[in-house]
């Protein structure tokens, strides 16, 4: 038997013979459902000898008989019912398992998420992308027939989607563009940072989404539940349908929250903040501001996270605001990061570990953040040293800053565009999806192994634009992108250590050693970050004017 579980109160499995119900009743389950009609092949039993057997075993069963590919929207409701009536846990069967799966897909469209019903299904190993249309229409087969028509969309109105229509506007002023976002409001979240050091007012850091789709450009202010590229179309939530021509992808990270017991509970409370929150960054500045003495904690998850050095930017502003006032040496500063190194790239990594000891802070590597008590103040951390068993260490803390694990989007993980870790499978060159030629990837959703920056989407917007635009006219892609992502790092109030760098941890500099030398702390990188990287976000890259941000042509080999 090949049993697959869908919920801990169904299983599926391919057809079943009188002999496994014994077995099956032995695993725990109380009953059986047969969605295969009598007669479909001739190796198959009947339900009456399953029903006998099943009787004599001490399992209800149930005969639900769907010709294949043919189930009917009153077949899943039946199919609920079922579920509802019987004893759990249940096992559905058919000759695949699929019919059983589909059913339940649709049973329970409108009570899950259709990723969270894309999930189970696709881990079970059965593909929904058939009835993916009907699961966000609730369940229900859709009467609506007419499709909204544009020549390109674009997922996400964050950093790189509305860069990339303003650098497609540019290219082709006439291009049909819509972007599908569901978001009031949009984010510059590079300046989060500067939030929670007490250089930045949050409000700075906001504007309406509406202010900011370029002008031309459709916003269709709706979430997305589903892809069929087979069929050129967007599924979104209620099950309006989306087509298109060349597809762009780039709806940012999950921010996994509750993925850390007790997390929830009491973020912005009880000492615990995060600058990966609008609306706890300032909190962060408040509880830094607050501070005389105790233990200070800033976690880093494992990779991939956005912006990779915004954890321990978050510890050195704050060591430098304790070591202005004096009370630095009152304060324990521990860095708990779940990976082994403190940066990635290591010609960084000297300048950055004069701060650290400059504020005394302990690198504690291989700590996961996996629970939280807020009210007693504890942490507790998995320590995955290599070649070594995990230990769950506690910690008390005053204040803790916690970078949450992330994620690429739950509808992107279980959709047909995803890798096997559930990120968009893109060339890392050209950008362009490497199953469907008419895809294209940017920001933090793709799997190409660069930093997720903005400074990343700010160069990759131009590159798709310019591919694209190409690929429209009947040629190949003309520009490719070489991994470049930057990161200042703000290790005091007036000095940044600006890493920038691609591929391979190649070093990329954008200015003349005499002007910023990245592998030290400077204060003309601290002006970039706090006079001119806000105004060229803002006026610049979301307006498709690439400065700083041409495209490399392909050379010919």
């Amino acid at each position: 038997m090949d049993i697959q579980t869908l919920t801990a109160g169904l299983s599926v499995s391919p057809q079943i013979t009188a002999d496994d119900l014994r077995a099956i009743k032995e695993a725990g389950f109380r009953s059986i459902i047969c969605n295969r009609p009598d007669g479909e092949g001739a190796d198959q039993p009947t339900y009456e000898e399953i029903h006998k057997a099943a009787q004599e075993v001490g399992l209800d069963a149930q005969y639900l008989p769907i010709v294949s590919g043919k189930v009917r929207d009153e077949d899943a409701a039946a199919f609920g019912a079922a579920l509802t009536s019987l004893p759990g846990p249940t096992l559905a069967y058919c000759r695949t398992g699929t019919r059983s799966a589909t059913l339940w897909s649709l049973a329970q469209a409108g009570t899950l998420s259709v990723a969270d019903i894309l999930a189970a299904t696709k881990a079970a190993g059965y593909d929904m992308g058939g009835v993916v249309r009907r699961i966000a229409n609730g369940g229900k087969t859709p009467t609506e027939t007419g499709d909204a028509h544009f020549k390109v969309v674009i997922i996400g109105g964050g950093a790189g989607g509305i860069s990339v229509a303003a650098s497609l506007k540019m290219r082709k002023p006439g291009l049909e563009i819509a972007i599908i976002d569901p978001a009031d409001i949009h984010y510059y979240q590079p300046g989060w940072t500067m939030v929670g050091g007490g250089i930045f007012d949050a409000k700075q850091t906001a504007r309406t989404m509406g202010s900011l789709i370029p002008r031309g450009v459709h916003w269709i202010q709706a979430a997305v539940a589903a892809f069929e590229p087979q069929n050129n179309a967007v599924i979104l939530d209620g099950c309006r349908v989306v087509k298109y021509d060349r597809l762009i992808v780039c709806p940012g990270l999950k921010l996994d929250w509750g993925k850390v017991e007790g997390l929830v509970e009491t973020l912005g409370r009880n000492g615990v903040t995060s600058n990966y929150r609008y609306d706890l960054a300032p909190y962060t500045w408040e509880l830094v501001q607050k501070m005389r003495a105790g233990r200070a904690i800033f976690t880093q998850p494992p990779m991939p996270i956005k912006c990779a050095g915004a954890p321990q930017k978050a510890l050195y502003l704050s060591g430098d605001a304790w070591h202005r006032k004096g009370v630095l040496k009152n304060i324990d500063i521990q860095f708990n990061n779940a990976g082994g190194v403190l940066f990635g790239v290591k010609d960084y990594v000297p300048a950055l570990m004069e701060y650290v000891e400059k504020y005394e802070a302990e690198l504690n590597f291989f700590h996961n953040l996996v629970a939280v008590d807020g009210p007693s103040r504890r942490a507790w951390f998995d320590v995955a040293k290599p070649d070594t068993e995990v230990e769950r260490v506690e910690m008390e803390f005053d204040m803790m800053h916690v970078c949450p694990p992330q994620t690429a989007p739950d509808f992107i993980r279980v959709s047909p565009l995803a890798d096997a870790a559930g990120w968009v499978d893109v060339d890392p060159a050209t950008l362009r999806h490497k199953t469907y030629d008419n895809i294209w990837s940017l920001g933090d959703v793709m799997n190409a192994p660069n930093a997720k920056t903005a400074a990343a989407a700010r160069i990759q917007a131009p590159i798709i634009a310019e591919n694209l635009v190409a690929d429209m006219r009947g040629g190949a892609p003309r520009a490719q992108y070489n991994g470049y992502g930057s990161c200042p790092l703000t290790v005091e109030r007036g000095k940044i250590v600006l890493a920038e760098f691609g591929y391979g941890g190649a070093m990329l500099p954008s200015f003349p050693k005499f002007l910023i030398d990245g592998t030290k702390p400077s204060r003309a990188a601290w002006l970039l970050k706090e006079r001119m990287l806000p105004p060229v976000y803002w006026k610049g890259m979301l307006k498709g004017r690439e400065w700083m941000a041409k495209p490399e042509k392909i050379v010919a080999g």
